[in-house]
């Protein structure tokens, strides 16, 4: 079965699982998408939604944000990885949405990639989910599964991201990204199946005899 032809397998099988996934994170709009997923770096979904509605009944909002002053974020968010980086950057990120966005969260990659602490994968996940845009952001779970499925050689991310994108449907990619992510989670983790336990792998790969090794991003 070549690549194509699982391809088509993982859709149809994780839209079944999956019809309607939604965004982990707790959010109600760009800017506290945009924050969560900063705070979400390194840091399961999880301990991120315990808390952000603490943070954001504070300040949900670039100005809020700035008021809260970088000392409040941090006694906000210290129980998170990375905390003291992250309050810096979502205290600068949110002064400079507010001088040079007008407030707003920007909707191009260039501008968004210009945020402190929003590299490429954060962005794509707030043009997809904020502003409906078809991206592909590639996260440790679909970087593993990418390669654990023989969709990708799985060199770097932006590698497995782009081999990704010339597999499935653009329509598709949104929320692909999203029950690619659970089914990582509840079934073929990185522990719990090593390409030959969970349903999807048994389905592909039948006849595979010896456990997937990953190449890490």
């Amino acid at each position: 079965m070549n690549k194509e032809k699982r391809s088509v397998i993982i859709r149809e099988y994780l839209k079944n699982l999956y019809p309607n996934p939604d965004i982990p994170l707790y959010h109600d709009d760009p800017f506290t998408l945009l924050v969560a997923v900063v705070l979400s770096a390194q840091c399961t979904d999880k301990k991120v939604n315990e808390i952000t509605p603490s943070l954001f009944k504070m300040a949900n909002d670039p100005q809020k944000m700035v008021t809260l002053g970088q000392v409040n974020i941090l006694s906000l968010i210290k129980q998170i990885g990375l905390a003291n980086q992250k309050s810096k950057n979502i205290y600068k990120l949110s002064k400079l949405i507010l001088d040079e966005y007008n407030g707003k969260v920007p909707s191009t990659f260039k501008e968004l990639e210009t945020l402190p602490g929003v590299g490429h994968k954060t962005a794509s996940v707030v043009m997809a989910q904020a502003f409906g845009f078809p991206t592909f952001p590639v996260d440790t779970h679909i970087h593993r599964l990418a390669q654990r499925w023989e969709l990708t050689t799985g060199e770097n991310v932006l590698r497995t991201e782009s081999d990704l994108k010339k597999l499935f449907p653009i329509s598709e990619w949104n929320n692909l990204h999203l029950q690619i992510i659970y089914y990582g989670r509840e079934h073929c983790t990185a522990r719990g199946c090593d390409g030959r336990s969970c349903g999807l792998c048994k389905t592909l790969f039948p006849k595979r005899q010896h456990p997937v090794k990953w190449i890490r991003p």
